[in-house]
């Protein structure tokens, strides 16, 4: 288990220390060269990076939560609402740049927050936060906001399309380290409330009755887990856009050589999803430079026969 640890410890770093330096340009020797390292690249990786981390470690606690193995980041309806969030914005918003983050991202962030406090505030109000009640609701809340997006696209002009569809691919497009920075403040929160209910997490696996029986605080500990996922989805899709699949692979990856044991699995998928999302944006950047393709798509491309194959091996 150590060495398996000390592997992903590496891809790691090498992730954050070489695709910085893939590209074109010689970042190492010409001055134009270090100035697009540092607040081009370096920020990209970062971002990714976190991105990475919050999206599979959100993947992680719905799974728990649910206890099922397809449930994802987008389950609850907070990628959609942050997608709406973003596309009312520019439709209808002005540009704006605040501290460093722009105006879709902060509607981003708003709408993931909004549509958190409905699915909520539904589950409550019908039994109690019953994890079947909040997930019947997520994916109710889902497909409204899907097709409210698909509502605004369709009254928007072209170019305004053109960048709804954009944003919605997702991807790491940042200039200088406030967006890395602002990323890490909501994903540390969210990792730090999850570290805390590890034990939790694998009581809840073996069902809600048996975890009250060993002393856990269900309703609290589903709320906090919700929250903290939701906290870092929201925001990982507010900075970057929707992105698909990390959450399921991840965590399925790393239970092949962790097992279901959160106090092993926690620290595997903060690693591999991490170094997961910056090799998907590398690959994304450079197979067919200098033409960019979205990070979105390569994890898609990824994620459709990984889902088959999932599928395939539970049956």
């Amino acid at each position: 288990m150590k060495l398996k640890f000390a592997i992903l410890i590496l891809l790691s770093l090498a992730a954050l220390i070489v695709f910085p330096m893939l590209g074109s340009t010689d970042v190492l020797h010409d001055p134009m060269g270090r100035e697009i390292l540092m607040k081009l690249r370096f920020p990209r990786v970062l971002t990714a990076f976190l991105a990475g981390i919050a999206l599979a470690s959100s993947g992680m606690i719905f799974q728990a939560l649910f206890r099922n193995p397809l449930a994802t980041p987008d389950t609850l309806g907070v990628s959609g609402g942050a997608a709406l969030g973003a596309t009312l914005w520019m439709r209808f918003g002005a540009p704006l740049l605040l501290i460093g983050v722009t105006g879709a991202s902060i509607a981003g962030f708003l709408g993931a927050l909004g549509t958190v406090l409905l699915v909520y505030g539904l589950a409550r109000f019908k039994s109690g936060f019953s994890s079947a009640t909040l997930l019947l609701a997520g994916v109710a809340v889902n497909l409204f906001l899907s097709s409210l997006i698909l509502l605004m696209q369709y009254f928007s002009d072209p170019g305004e399309t053109f960048r709804m569809i954009r944003w919605l691919m997702g991807g790491f497009s940042v200039v200088g380290f406030a967006t890395p920075v602002n990323l890490a403040v909501f994903t540390v929160i969210g990792l730090m409330i999850t570290a805390l209910l590890t034990r939790e997490m694998n009581l809840l696996l073996t069902g809600e009755e048996l975890a009250g029986a060993r002393g856990v605080n269900v309703d609290r500990t589903k709320k906090m887990l919700f929250f903290s996922a939701s906290l870092m989805t929201g925001a990982a899709v507010a900075f970057c856009g929707p992105i698909a699949f990390v959450g399921l692979m991840v965590p399925h990856i790393c239970r092949q050589f962790t097992g279901s044991d959160h106090r092993k699995l926690f620290p595997a998928v903060i690693l591999l999803g991490g170094a997961f999302m910056v090799i998907c944006d590398g690959l994304a950047r450079t197979l067919l430079a200098p033409v960019e393709m979205p990070a979105g798509l390569i994890t898609s491309l990824l994620g459709g026969p990984f889902f088959l194959w999932l599928l395939l091996k539970k049956s």
